[in-house]
């Protein structure tokens, strides 16, 4: 799932820089990697919009491009902001062999790899290579009307199916690969991937996975019913989600929180694991687990840890 990233000769390599420049602590952080990259001799790429933010002097160190004719020869895309402005660079590295690295300048970040003070260390780890390379699963998503494909698109953590009406419950009934599961009225239903799974799922009550699992997860939103329990399932299996007819405006799709449709009543979507993937830049070695108790301040206070045998 993931591999060591060997080292790429220095005049050969690129890096693609995106930043939230509307934060002023953004702007900052960027002055600093531009200049380090600048000082390693790796081209530094902008887009015009985002180097405006710069100064004069300092907008002369990088390479000015349109974002699609940037990723096409960048090493890696390293993303300044919170999981937003992570998720916007996702959709541009989908499918490719660059690279997403994120440095957190917003809240939690579950998608960054470091956080705003550590973005020195974090370029003398791009500098010298040295980093691994997950590889995270993305959805494909279908909205289908009378057996025709209306809609369609991808998501990185989660699609949901949702309300369009917030003093009308939906009536949806759920299915996984073309079996019917359960028909009950709720809020919505969303559908995630292991790397979601710490997201929007985890605010409706779903499960946290491990992302070295593979599984797609259907995490039922407010339902009423008896039962609409989390459920993790096959990573190959189908998630059918239908929203019944006579429920006056339907609902409506979202993938990631950025991309909606409507998804009518009488429409059906379909969410599959994508063939498409992302790569994911990792500098640390560290298990899954530290980065939950950090990112979410748990408690650990009384752990003793494993014994040995021998009771020492």
């Amino acid at each position: 799932m993931s591999a060591p990233r060997t080292g790429v000769p220095q005049a050969a390599r690129s890096v693609l820089v995106l930043a939230h420049t509307g934060r002023s602590q953004a702007v900052s952080a960027l002055t600093e990697v531009v200049r380090r990259f600048h000082e390693a001799g790796i081209r530094t790429l902008m887009t015009p919009d985002e180097a405006a933010a710069l100064s004069v002097a300092d907008r002369a160190l990088v390479e000015e491009r349109d974002l699609e004719g940037a990723v096409a020869g960048a090493e890696m895309v390293i993303v300044l902001g919170g999981d937003g402005t992570i998720l916007r660079a996702a959709e541009l590295v989908r499918g490719t062999a660059t690279t997403l690295l994120g440095v957190n300048l917003g809240h939690v970040g579950f998608l960054a790899e470091a956080e705003r003070e550590e973005v020195v260390g974090t370029v003398a780890r791009v500098v010298a290579a040295d980093y691994r390379v997950e590889e995270r699963m993305t959805l494909d998503v279908q909205v289908l009307l009378d057996g025709q494909v209306v809609a369609s698109s991808w998501a990185v953590n989660e699609v949901s199916v949702e309300k369009a009406n917030r003093e009308r419950m939906l009536e949806l009934v759920v299915d996984v690969d073309g079996r019917p599961l359960s028909t009950f009225g709720a809020d919505g239903v969303i559908a995630a991937t292991p790397t979601g799974s710490t997201a929007y799922a985890f605010s409706a009550g779903g499960p946290v996975v491990w992302p070295e699992v593979e599984a797609l997860l259907v995490v039922p939103i407010s339902a009423h019913a008896l039962f609409a329990r989390p459920l993790v399932i096959a990573p190959t299996s189908v998630v059918g989600i239908e929203v019944l007819p006579g429920m006056g405006d339907g609902g409506v799709l979202w993938c990631d929180g950025r991309r909606t449709f409507a998804a009518p009543a009488g429409a059906r979507v379909e969410v599959r694991r994508s063939p498409r993937t992302i790569r994911l830049a990792r500098l640390s070695s560290g298990a899954f687990t530290d980065r939950l108790v950090a990112k979410f301040g748990l408690p650990v206070q009384g752990w003793r840890g494993p014994r040995s045998s021998d009771g020492g």
